[in-house]
Order: structure tokens, then C-alpha cells, then sequence
């Protein structure tokens, strides 16, 4: 099972090296590309922003300046996708320092059950989504990508490294602290 899965990641590697060699010949052999990460970009910026239109006109420009700079791509051994997401969060945090609005975080019942594992929580209530929800506004932003990034997208320590261009395990040490600060303002919350 797990030679079939490095299989097929190995092969995807290919496929997106040969693409992305294409369209450094030609522009318009990006459409491969686009097709294939368009909606985990879109589902990406969408969870952080709530506004379908200011998703897609931010997923827009993502793709815009990635095929711009298509020719400064270079293989470092990391998924093209890691590459995507960087130039994503890029455009995230521009647009809200252009516009700083308070952030939105899309938490999902499925992310919420995945989540009180985390938090070693048995039982989970509707008061305790909303503190919950009032303890992620505490945090700073990096903070809080980093726990949308590994908790509610279920992204590898490897894959946040790459999109936020650290070590993997400064993404681990990091990912910890976030969630031991939101615990903090968690219990904080909940035992008032």
C-alpha cells in the first residue's frame, strides 16, 4: 500500500515537472496545471476569506502570477502544489493587510470532531464550537494558518515547512505551540 502511494506521488511529481517544463515553452500548456490545482487553491483561499467572489478573484491572481513567474520555477525536491499554496498565502495575507478585516476561520462538524481529539475533549457542545470559535480569534495569524493548516486541512509538518518556508520541524514546534496557545484560550473561555 505504501509503494503504491509513493508511486503515485513520484508520478504526479513527473507529470507536474513535465508540465511545468511545457509551459515555460508556452504559456498555454499551463492549463493542465490549472486544472488540477485550481480548487484546492480556491478551497484554500475560500476557508480563509468566506466570500466566494473575493475567493475567486484572489485564486484568479494566484494563478495569474504563477504562470508569470512560471520560468522561475525551480525543483527543490517539493510538490509544485507547495509552490501554489506559498503564492496563495502570499495573496491571502496582502489582501487583508490592504483591507484588515477580521479574519474567518470555516470550521466544519467533521473538522470539529477531528479537532476534540486534539483538545481531549469528550464531549463537544454547540457552546463549546462557539468558544472554540472565540479562542481562535485570540490567536495571531500565523498561528491560526498554522492551525487551519495542519488541524482542519490535514497538511503534513512537511508540506506547511514548505509553504510557509521553514524547516519541518520548526512547522512541528510551531504547530504545538499554536495549539497549546489555543487550548489556553480555550479552557481560559470555557471555565469562566
Amino acid at each position: 500500500m505504501i509503494n503504491v502511494k509513493i508511486h503515485q506521488n513520484h508520478q504526479q511529481i513527473v507529470d507536474d515537472l513535465f508540465w511545468i517544463g511545457q509551459a515555460k515553452k508556452k504559456p498555454e500548456n499551463f492549463k493542465p496545471l490549472y486544472e488540477k490545482y485550481h480548487e484546492p487553491i480556491f478551497i484554500y483561499v475560500y476557508n480563509r476569506m468566506n466570500d466566494r467572489d473575493l475567493a475567486k478573484d484572489i485564486t484568479s491572481q494566484v494563478f495569474m502570477k504563477a504562470l508569470k513567474n512560471i520560468s522561475s520555477f525551480k525543483d527543490l525536491g517539493f510538490p509544485f502544489s507547495s509552490w501554489l499554496f506559498r503564492i496563495a498565502k502570499s495573496e491571502v495575507y496582502q489582501h487583508f493587510r490592504d483591507f484588515p478585516v477580521h479574519r474567518f476561520v470555516n470550521i466544519d462538524t467533521h473538522s470539529i470532531n477531528d479537532f476534540i481529539e486534539e483538545l481531549n475533549e469528550e464531549l463537544f457542545s454547540e457552546n463549546d464550537k462557539k468558544k472554540l470559535e472565540r479562542a481562535l480569534k485570540n490567536l495571531k495569524e500565523k498561528e491560526l494558518m498554522l492551525i487551519e493548516m495542519k488541524y482542519f486541512e490535514k497538511r503534513s509538518h512537511k508540506e506547511i515547512a514548505e509553504i510557509i518556508g521553514i524547516t519541518e520541524n520548526n512547522a512541528k514546534i510551531k504547530c504545538f505551540r499554536a495549539l497549546e496557545k489555543l487550548k489556553y484560550y480555550f479552557y481560559l473561555k470555557k471555565s469562566l
